[in-house]
């Protein structure tokens, strides 16, 4: 029962942005069409185990999104011209496969239920991640109307309460109302896509460490970023970044397995058991970081999901090859502005050179924080890994106030107790 239920959920996050984009391209209103398909999908999560699959389960949603959606537009000002649409537009027929040659997948006369309705998800996720959003207003609609979770699982990730984020994507929503549900222009798209991209890469890196709560993994989220760039990558087969994305998080979610203790401890990257990292999301990630460089010029993406295939490649920490990461975070770092891959240059320089050398750039991107203002959540990973380079230069006592401010800066509570007990043990003579 418990794999039944499982595959019907990924059923139904499968189905629910071309269900979206079906009735949003085809009615026009997406703030009450995505409510109307979330009521679907509940019914369904409802229904489906008791009853069965049905053997078009993408028509019963529209049908059933559809009829909610109907319901919606006759409580209008427009009623009466609504109700007639609406009554013209819904397929009669959703529930029933059509004979070859009647048009794919059950779409009826309406062309509600059209192929390619996959392309839907893509101009779905434009419109999720438009440029007049924030990036946390992008960040829940897409996981809400694309992803298909629900209000209460979006807010449960985020740590905030469930009206909070029922405000948050009412607010998303009517900002874009009245937007045409159409891909960007070609002068915009690259611009578009990136945002996408970004958003993505957002909701994985929560996911694959959170920054607030007790928990170091969010399984959930991690999982639906991959699922979610794999389906835009079905969409963009030879676009370098998306290709690059996908091979990044496999790359590093492949990690999952041996980053906590059996208490749910953090265990650093060099302490890590690598015999539990899964070998064949590497061998995926790793092919797709040699087809990513191999599509274009090397972009942010490939060039991460490169110095990852590095790490993972690497049988033993000591194996590492450190110069060649250091040289990919040399290009990584002229093209982005991203604090956390200066950081990562600068652990590099310290494996390259010695802690010395890195502590310098740790300093100088401290100093550059400051001066930028930036707010203290930001900089604790700069206090953790002084505190390490510190550490490895034999300066116990300021490793120890370096690990114990980044403790005090953090609001994940794995990676506060990790740097406490860091900290502690160099309490001890022989620490």
């Amino acid at each position: 029962m418990g794999r039944a239920t499982d595959d019907i959920e990924d059923l139904l996050r499968r189905h629910a942005p071309q269900v979206l984009g079906a009735l949003v391209r085809r009615y026009g209103h997406f703030d009450p069409a995505e409510d109307s398909v979330q009521e679907a999908l509940i019914a369904a999560a409802e229904q489906w185990p008791r009853d069965g699959i049905p053997d078009n389960p993408r028509g019963w949603l529209i049908r059933v999104a559809s009829r909610r959606l109907t319901d919606r537009l006759r409580s209008d000002e427009a009623r009466r011209r609504r109700e007639e649409t609406a009554a013209a537009l819904t397929p009669a027929d959703a529930f029933v496969t059509p004979p070859p040659g009647e048009g794919p997948s059950g779409a009826g006369p309406s062309g509600l239920d059209r192929a390619p309705s996959e392309d839907d998800t893509l101009t779905l996720l434009f419109l999720c991640c438009h440029p007049a959003l924030s990036p946390a207003a992008q960040i829940a609609l897409t996981l809400r109307a694309v992803g298909g979770l629900t209000t209460a699982e979006i807010a449960r990730a985020h740590l905030v309460p469930e009206a909070t984020m029922a405000q948050r994507i009412s607010r998303a929503k009517r900002t874009v109302r009245g937007t045409r549900f159409r891909q960007p222009d070609a002068q915009d798209r690259d611009q578009r896509l990136a945002a996408v991209l970004q958003v993505l890469y957002l909701i994985f890196n929560e996911g694959y460490t959170a920054t607030a709560g007790p928990d170091l993994h969010r399984t959930d989220l991690a999982r639906e970023a991959i699922r979610l760039t794999r389906a835009v990558r079905r969409l963009l087969p030879h676009e370098g970044r998306v290709t690059g994305l996908l091979a990044l998080m496999l790359l590093t979610e492949a990690r999952t397995p041996a980053r906590t203790g059996p208490d749910g401890e953090l265990i650093p990257l060099d302490e890590q058991d690598r015999t539990r990292w899964d070998r064949t999301a590497i061998a995926e990630g790793t092919a797709l970081a040699e087809e990513a460089l191999a599509q274009g010029p090397a972009g942010d993406y490939q060039l991460q999901a490169a110095i990852a295939a590095l790490h993972d490649e690497a049988e033993h920490a000591e194996d590492t090859d450190w110069p060649q990461i250091l040289a990919l975070y040399d290009l990584l770092v002229r093209r982005t502005p991203d604090p956390a891959a200066a950081l990562g240059r600068a652990v590099a320089v310290a494996m390259v050179h010695g802690p010395r050398a890195g502590l310098a750039e740790v300093d100088a991107l401290a100093g550059a924080a400051r001066a930028a203002d930036a707010p203290e959540q930001r900089n604790y990973r700069l206090d953790a890994v002084r505190g390490h380079l510190l550490e490895r230069a034999g300066e116990p006592s300021a490793a120890r106030t370096a690990y114990r401010a980044a403790a005090d800066a953090t609001l994940s509570e794995p990676e506060a107790r990790y740097l406490r007990m860091r900290a502690d043990r160099l309490e001890r003579p022989d620490g």
